[in-house]
């Protein structure tokens, strides 16, 4: 693989690349669970009901944990940020003492899981900082130490750290972990067949018929019937519940670099500020170890120029730590509760048979696991200790939601009005004359807003500007060669076939 190839790859992806296709499924099938979504919440789900004796069957759009899952930072945390603080005000003490437990222990299962299923996945414990440059942020990192101390875990309000560069003030929290995602799911995914669990790759669902079964349909028509039904697909590709007006999605920048292993830091780091910035190590060829940075998040399809975050995360990197080789970039993408917990239960008031898990926040591995065995505890009606904390069914409130609801519903419903406007221009380039080799724009086509994309050839590629989940106009990510649609993260390709959801129809077609 060439230098200019490798940048694109995420290191996850080539360290443990796809296997043979688990093929979709070759005539209608039955099963007691089936769980939409490959990534980290629906295999664990999955292989938690399979270990129980449930007939379970994972329905995947693309490959086993090759979207988010497959490009994450891969950090196996209860310490999320800033988060202890606010759940201390919001949830309550207890509140925040079952959030901490239900991750804690999370991160204990997994450890066990591996080490009883001998999957080698460079498991390495170690401790969590949220660290601060500026000193007159130094108060909030008190205050999330006590809380976080408070709601159990082993937290510390320190001034020194392994960086290689001075910091105001951090929490460090003993005990947490990273690992190599792929190698732990891949492991999963051996042991679920082994048990009787079917998996089908390249197995999009579009549609969901709540019942006694429940039946989930495929875009090649196939039916799946099932008691319950499990939508693990990050953002959730059915709106019944009226989710999505308390999920936001969020895309960031990952870069990666070897790095002496007597200069790389032990810890895992991350910080609210300067557009966010994490840092973790991982194993790597000859003795070194992979530096792993993540930062300049920004919403899908509203991004600007996203080669620009690149430049920034990569001129911050070699500032930090000094000339590196970056080998790898890639992004990835997190959906945001307005609340700051995951909801992970019934998928709405009326469900009977049908659970989601959605909104981790950026910290997908520990909630992933932990979603696991909530729902299988749900499904099998046992009792879970926090499964009221994380119910999608809880009433949202002001002092819970506060601005991040209310300037998550103006941004959608701006979009929704304006994108719907046809007397106004694109949010791009209006003539496709303009449109440069690799880039893209919306522009207008005999009255009509299409997606124009200009490939390094000079080809065009247009399709329709209307992203098929709810109508938001989408906008081009040239750096990743990919439409997005700014309402809720939605991703197609440059002709249209989707990436990643909750859309689950590709993009008209335009011919221009």
């Amino acid at each position: 693989m060439d230098d200019q190839a490798r940048t694109h790859t995420s290191y996850w992806m080539e360290t443990a690349p796809p296997g043979d296709l688990a093929p979709p499924p070759d005539g209608d099938l039955t099963v007691e669970v089936a769980v939409v979504g490959a990534g980290i919440a629906g295999l664990s789900t999955a292989w938690e009901l399979t270990r129980r004796g449930h007939s379970v069957a994972v329905l995947e759009a693309d490959r086993v944990a090759a979207g988010v899952t497959g490009h994450t930072t891969a950090k196996v945390s209860a310490q999320h940020t800033l988060i202890y603080d606010r759940l201390r005000r919001t949830r309550g003490k207890d509140g925040a003492r079952l959030f901490a437990a239900s991750q804690t222990d999370a991160i204990r299962h997994a450890a066990e899981t591996a080490d009883a299923l001998g999957i080698e996945c460079d498991w390495e414990e170690t401790a969590a900082y949220t660290y601060v440059e500026d000193g007159d942020r130094t108060d909030e990192l008190r205050a999330e130490a006590a809380a976080a101390r408070e709601a159990g875990l082993a937290a510390e309000y320190v001034t020194d750290t392994d960086l290689p560069f001075p910091v105001a003030g951090a929490v460090r929290v003993e005990g947490q972990a990273q690992f190599h995602p792929r190698k732990y799911l891949l492991g999963l995914v051996e042991d679920l067949r082994r048990l009787g669990g079917r998996i089908h790759e390249h197995t999009r669902v579009v549609a969901l018929s709540e019942g006694d079964p429940c039946v989930l349909t495929t875009e090649d028509g196939v039916k799946v019937s099932a008691r319950s039904v499990v939508v693990a697909t990050h953002y959730p590709i059915f709106d019944r519940a009226l989710l999505f007006t308390r999920l936001s999605a969020r895309r960031e920048l990952v870069v990666a670099a070897p790095i002496a292993a007597t200069a790389a830091p032990v810890g895992m780091y991350i910080t609210p500020e300067q557009n966010t910035r994490s840092v973790r190590t991982a194993p790597h060829e000859d003795g070194k170890r992979l530096l792993i940075l993540t930062g300049e998040h920004f919403t899908p399809g509203a991004g600007g120029d996203v080669e620009a975050h690149f430049e920034a995360l990569s001129s911050w990197a070699g500032e930090r730590f000094g000339d590196l080789d970056l080998t790898h970039r890639w992004a990835t993408q997190d959906t945001d509760p307005t609340d700051s917990v995951p909801l992970i239960g019934p998928m709405h008031p009326g469900s009977r048979h049908t659970y989601v898990a959605t909104g981790f926040g950026g910290w997908g591995m520990a909630s992933g696991i932990m979603a696991g065995r909530l729902l299988c505890d749900r499904i099998t009606r046992r009792e879970n200790p926090w499964s009221e904390l994380y119910d999608p069914r809880r009433v949202a409130t002001v002092v819970r939601e506060g601005m991040d609801f209310v300037k998550h519903q103006a941004e959608v419903a701006r979009h929704f009005v304006g994108d719907r406007l046809p007397h106004l221009p694109g949010p791009a380039s209006t003539s496709v004359d303009d449109i440069e080799p690799g880039d893209g724009a919306v522009v207008h086509v005999s009255g009509k807003r299409c997606a124009v994309h200009r490939d390094e050839d000079g080809k065009l590629h247009a399709v329709s500007a209307k992203c098929t989940h709810l109508g938001c106009l989408v906008s081009f990510n040239r750096a990743e060669r990919a439409w997005e649609c700014p309402c809720h993260g939605s991703r197609f390709d440059p002709d249209g076939r989707v990436v990643q959801g909750p859309a689950v129809r590709p993009l008209e077609q335009r011919d221009i």
